[in-house]
Formats: structure tokens, sequence, C-alpha cells
């Protein structure tokens, strides 16, 4: 154990020791005098107290409303053609790259290591148009 002159080595977040960097224990109580889990150095806590963590979770409702779901997780009907939406939904990231198959100009893709370590991934791209849904896939 290490003790120094200085008030602290380097400056950090007041979750975080300010001698080691490691993450501080929860303080409880109305004690204000903590110590480090890893270094046993004693940590003032006194300008931590009124620090309060709020979690915000999303709402199921919400996600289904932007997603054009109705409760039950289906598609709403499509006014007039009394037939479901058929929104194409991203398997991964998308990016300009052309179909071979039908011409669309956007596909999604996912990559994969399939091969040994030394070498490149594998990128399976998936065309964006619903008809098509052609599969391809690129050493790279």
């Amino acid at each position: 154990m290490w003790k120094s002159k200085i008030e602290q080595v380097f400056s950090t977040d007041p979750e975080f020791c300010s001698y080691c960097g490691s993450i501080l224990p929860v303080p409880s109580g109305t004690a204000t005098d903590h110590q480090c889990f890893v270094c046993q150095e004693s940590i003032n806590t006194k300008h931590v107290t009124n620090v309060s963590y709020i979690v915000h979770f999303n709402d199921a409702d919400v996600y289904s409303k932007e997603r054009g779901e109705s409760s039950g997780g289906r598609k709403k009907k499509s006014k007039g053609k009394g037939k479901y939406k058929e929104d194409v939904v991203a398997e991964g990231p998308v990016v300009d790259r052309e179909c071979r198959r039908c011409g669309h100009g956007q596909m999604s893709y996912a990559t994969l290591q399939l091969r040994s370590a030394d070498e490149g991934q594998t990128v399976f791209y998936t065309c964006m148009n619903q008809a098509c849904k052609f599969k391809e896939s690129e050493n790279s």
C-alpha cells in the first residue's frame, strides 16, 4: 500500500478512485469516508452523496406504435388495400450496393469470422427489395 502527499494522482469522475482509477463502492448511509477496494486509500465521498442515477426503460407500446404494429405484434393494415404493410426490415447496416438479381440499389449486410483468424471476414449481403431478398456473400 502506498501513500502519497499529493491529494490525487489524476482527475476522475466521482465514481472512480482518484489514486488508482478503480471503481469505488456505492456510498451508503451517512458515512462520508470510504475505502478503495484496490489501493485501500481513504476516499471522501461527501461530493458524491447527491449523485443519483436514473434508468429509463423503453415503453413496449410506444415502440410498437413507432414500428407500425398493433398490440398483437402484427403489422397494421394499410388503408384501402386490406393487406399488411410490407416494410423492409434491414438485417443489419444498409449500404449502397446493387443487387445482382433485381438491380435494387441497397443491401443490408452482416459480417462473420468463418475462416481462420489470420484471414479476412465473410460479409453476407441481403437485398432490401422485399420481392427479391437475394443473399450473397463476399470473402474480404
